[in-house]
């Protein structure tokens, strides 16, 4: 069983940790940040550096020169928002940004309808006033206590701490209007993602929000960044800018045939018969588990170019082994093969050159049984074009999954949970995930003593492991998933320089017991080295403290912790170690000497000698983020 079959659990619920879709080629904008031309004149609390350090308590902050780092500075007086050159309608715009503490900042799409920036690590009841939230409209008539009025909080709060970088992709809808002016829809936030997890989904809203930056509506506007409310610091903005226009699908028809068993039967033989429809489904007469048709319809198209196609046929899973195809497709645009989808996996995508107005769209496609897995048998075909939004085309209107989700809550005490977890691609199949009250969880491999990953927020989605006959045994993290190397806590090493083995020989798992808190207390044995683990939160949930105990009979030997392990380590000026670019921290309670040395795959690890004492020795350190 392979990992792509995760992602086909990861589409039946509402909160994934991953997406299947395939990358668009049509590429992003990117702003440059190599100095302020790309925006218009704004106040000297705007300038471009190379990198910044923000205190994780608010007590230092660092600049770095150079350039690819929009920073906002709080001056005495004139503070000013920034304003980018350009103007957007519709938009998909992806950036990097980091919050000193207590900041509160905001991105306008066209200056009118602001996402929240804000420092909001750790809060448990976000509001619309947090990081991820729509902020409200504004109205002084509607009375006192009810001036605010359709603000949106996130729909989970996946903030990291101050000094880490996080990352926001948004997809905006703008207004229309008529030929005359008049507004004829709303503004709507297609979606919001806060560091790859949806926060906001289908959020329309009506007019500018409170001290938006223009009252009015248009078409057009600048990105626009709050500038006079606190410290924000902002990288890697890229954007993609729409038109109005769609590419439409018309005049559709659904031919239906027996015994197609091949993606080729469709040239040798006939029909059973045809009729009319108006979305992309099998909507003539056959069992849920075999049948086959040829979709034809009229393409239109607003402007000449390049398009790109993703074609899903959801019964197909990811998985399906050699020789045991049960469904394939093919795309045609004005008879030529645009995308194939040859049944070992359910997805394909292809681009063509088309000239504006009408083109002839041919869907050739067929299912022969069905996967409990893989129950849908819905179709989906997305086009998208230079300045043409990716769009859905002719989506049927689907009823919920009866199923629901099946999630483990946390309480007033830890939970645990025992199943199949997804890291790094790979399906680790002895592993437990522990979800503290205070929203801290975390998972680890029980058979190589490896830390696996941490997340914030809810706990574990285990519908694959009861859905169907629940052979994935998947559970899936709710939240946004910080992964580590996937290598053993601890080893024995000839020394310091000696490569870090990715197994450990001998190691094995000794079971676990229950600290009053539900957390678990896990033991190991490793040669002659017996080990205790555990975990505690700190803080209100804002660290976890990760403590390794290891009594030995052998003093002589050399017993190393490995702390962490990513594409960057860097020890700030606080005493903290930032990891992976600033994704997290590390931090030391003592006087603790660890070094930083490079990995053979060319990352970078964070490596602690183990000091013993009458053979017995303790490794404590928090995770922070």
């Amino acid at each position: 069983m392979n990992n792509n079959l995760f992602l086909i659990c990861c589409c039946l619920f509402f909160r994934v940790i991953a997406s299947v879709a395939q990358e668009s080629p049509i590429p992003f904008e990117v702003l440059p940040l190599q100095n302020l031309t790309e925006f218009q004149a704004t106040g000297d609390n705007w300038t471009i550096v190379k990198d910044v350090f923000y205190d994780l308590n608010g007590e230092k902050s660092k600049v770095i020169n150079g350039t690819g780092v929009l920073l906002n500075t709080l001056m005495k007086e004139g503070n000013q928002p920034i304003k980018t050159s350009f103007e957007h309608g519709d938009i998909e715009l992806a950036l990097d940004f980091m919050m000193p503490k207590g900041s509160n900042s905001g991105i306008y799409l066209q200056g009118r309808y602001e996402v929240q920036l804000f420092d909001s690590w750790a809060e448990q009841d976000p509001k619309f006033s947090d990081a991820g939230g729509i902020y409200q409209r504004w109205d002084g008539s509607r009375g006192k206590g009810r001036e605010g009025y359709e603000g949106h909080p996130p729909l989970v709060n996946v903030s990291r701490a101050p000094g880490l970088w996080q990352s926001l992709k948004i997809v905006f809808r703008a207004p229309r209007f008529d030929s005359e002016g008049k507004k004829v829809s709303n503004a709507k936030f297609i979606s919001v993602h806060q560091n790859d997890v949806l926060v906001q989904k289908n959020i329309e809203v009506t007019g500018p929000t409170q001290a938006a930056f223009f009252e009015d509506e248009q078409a057009l506007g600048p990105l626009v960044i709050q500038g006079d409310h606190g410290g924000v610091a902002l990288r890697n903005i890229s954007y993609k800018i729409y038109g109005p226009e769609e590419v439409t699908l018309a005049d559709m028809s659904l031919s239906y045939y027996d015994s197609i068993k091949t993606i080729n039967d469709f040239a040798k033989v006939s029909p059973k018969g045809k009729m009319d429809i108006d979305v992309l489904a099998h909507l003539a007469p056959a069992t849920r588990n075999e049948f086959s048709g040829t979709i034809e319809g009229t393409l239109t198209v607003p402007a000449a170019g390049e398009y790109f196609f993703n074609l899903n046929l959801a019964w197909v899973p990811d998985d399906t082994p050699p020789g045991v195809i049960n469904g394939a497709g093919k795309l045609f645009i004005d008879e030529k093969e645009v995308v194939y989808v040859d049944g070992v996996t359910g997805k394909a995508n292809g681009s063509t050159q088309l000239t504006a107005g009408v083109h002839q769209l041919k869907l050739n496609y067929f299912k022969t049984f069905g996967h409990w897995y893989a129950p849908s048998n819905d179709i989906t075909l997305t086009v998208e074009g230079m300045g043409i939004a990716k769009t859905p085309l002719n989506v049927p209107l689907r009823a919920n999954d009866p199923v629901g989700q099946i999630a483990v809550k946390v309480n007033e005490k830890a939970e645990m949970q025992r199943g199949f977890i997804m890291h790094q691609g790979e399906k680790r199949t002895h592993t437990v995930a522990v979800g503290e009250p205070e929203g801290v969880n975390y998972a680890i491999d029980l058979s190589r003593g490896e830390f696996l990953s941490v997340w914030r927020g809810d706990f574990v989605e285990t519908t694959p492991m009861w859905y169907g006959r629940g052979e994935t045994q998947l559970m899936l993290p709710l939240g946004n998933v910080i992964e580590f190397g996937g290598k053993p806590s601890l080893a024995v090493l000839a020394s310091k320089d000696s490569a870090w083995p990715e197994e450990i020989e001998n190691f094995t798992y000794e079971g676990y017991s229950l600290k009053k808190d539900g957390a678990p207390i896990i033991s190991y044995k490793m040669a002659d080295v017996s080990i205790q683990e555990t975990f505690d939160t700190k803080d209100s949930g804002k660290k976890l403290v990760h403590t390794l105990s290891m009594v030995t009979d052998n003093e002589a030997q050399q017993i190393f912790c490995l702390v962490a392990q990513g594409s960057a380590i860097e020890r700030l000026p606080n005493g903290l170690y930032a990891i992976d670019d600033k994704s997290y921290y590390i931090e030391f309670e003592g006087k603790e000497s660890p070094s930083v040395r490079n990995a053979a795959d060319g990352s970078k690890e964070l490596v602690l000698p183990v000091k013993l004492k009458d053979k017995v020795g303790v490794v404590t350190y928090s995770i922070v983020w």
